[in-house]
């Protein structure tokens, strides 16, 4: 279970920061940026992934009640743009900045940091070392599959309701009967493919 033991190595204010939606073939990559409040920690903060839907809403909403939170978002579109590693480092930057203040410390679950003024330090599996870091990734995934939720209704038949936009079989059919949405990352391979399966063929008559 992820402790406190990182955090406690710092005077002042420490963020742990984390994203959800890396992998997706659609929809935004969300990061959380969360200052913990020593004297309020809720329990059984962990590995988002370890955690289920239900458990993860509960948390979230008791992190906001008693932590500091940031929520930041890299769209469709800048991840096609700058490409998905560089689109995360975004919006974790945003993450940080939507804190209201500002951390002595920032704490980054993977192997880099964004390229940002704060003193920073990436911890690989922070999510499941470090509270923040967990807390972080509870808030992130929470508030990203609600906006997958979401537009599962706008674009039905993709399963995004269940399948938060992964590349789940009955996505990649959707993909291939129905199309790209405005909400696919035509970067990605798999979405790139479907769209020129589905473009009518051009016949050049000499």
């Amino acid at each position: 279970m992820p402790d406190f033991v990182y955090e406690s190595r710092h005077a002042g204010p420490v963020a742990g920061v984390d994203e959800a939606g890396r992998g997706p073939l659609a929809g935004p990559v969300v990061a959380a940026a969360v200052v913990l409040d020593p004297d309020c920690i809720p329990d059984g903060l962990n590995d988002s992934k370890q955690l289920t839907a239900a458990r993860r809403a509960d948390l979230c909403a008791r992190l906001l009640d008693c932590a500091t939170v940031g929520v930041g978002i890299a769209t469709v579109e800048e991840i096609d743009e700058l490409n998905i590693l560089w689109a995360t480092m975004l919006a974790m930057t945003r993450a940080v900045d939507a804190l209201g203040v500002r951390p002595e410390m920032v704490l980054v679950d993977g192997n880099r940091c964004p390229r940002w003024d704060h003193r920073s330090q990436w911890v690989i599996g922070g999510d499941a070392l470090c509270l923040s870091i967990a807390a972080a990734s509870i808030v992130a995934k929470h508030r990203r599959d609600m906006m997958m939720i979401d537009y599962d209704r706008q674009y039905p038949g993709y399963g995004w309701a269940s399948n938060k936009g992964y590349a789940a079989k009955v996505h990649q059919e959707a993909l291939r009967t129905l199309g790209p949405t405005p909400l696919h990352r035509r970067s990605f391979a798999p979405v790139a493919q479907a769209r020129l399966a589905l473009e009518p063929m051009t016949v050049q008559v000499g």
